[in-house]
């Protein structure tokens, strides 16, 4: 089974969000979805400035078996990218909650994050998916 920390939350797209002490949140791709992928071989991360609605397309990650999109969990605008990324994309595979995160987002409102899903759910929709 894969890693699902409990201290995050995550998205039916298979992100993850953590809130961050200054109110802004971090996402990435879930241990569960880095491993669908397979070995990561590049990563476009979105523009920082970039206002996006929740479940926009904001950032792709290539693997050497498919692309998949990276959605926004929620409404905001990008303060951040893990600019290391692009050299090093496997970042994502070794450590996808860590440093294989890959953008920093400044909510319209941080009360939504409380409304995506937390651990068990998450793990409860990915055992759906795989049976």
């Amino acid at each position: 089974m894969s890693e699902t920390p409990d201290n995050l939350k995550y998205t039916k797209s298979h992100e993850w969000v953590r809130l961050d002490d200054d109110s802004n949140i971090t996402v990435g791709i879930t241990d569960h979805a880095q491993e669908l992928l397979g070995d990561l071989v590049y990563v476009e991360c979105p523009e920082v400035g970039l206002k996006l609605a929740a479940e926009a397309a904001c950032a792709v990650v290539e693997s050497v078996k498919a692309a998949s999109d990276v959605y926004a969990p929620i409404a905001g605008e990008v303060i951040e990218t893990n600019e290391s990324l692009a050299d090093s994309p496997e970042k994502i595979n070794q450590d996808p909650y860590g440093e294989g995160w890959i953008y920093r987002l400044r909510p319209e409102d941080s009360t939504v994050i409380s409304s995506l899903m937390n651990a068990e759910q998450y793990k409860a929709q990915v055992a759906s998916e795989e049976s």
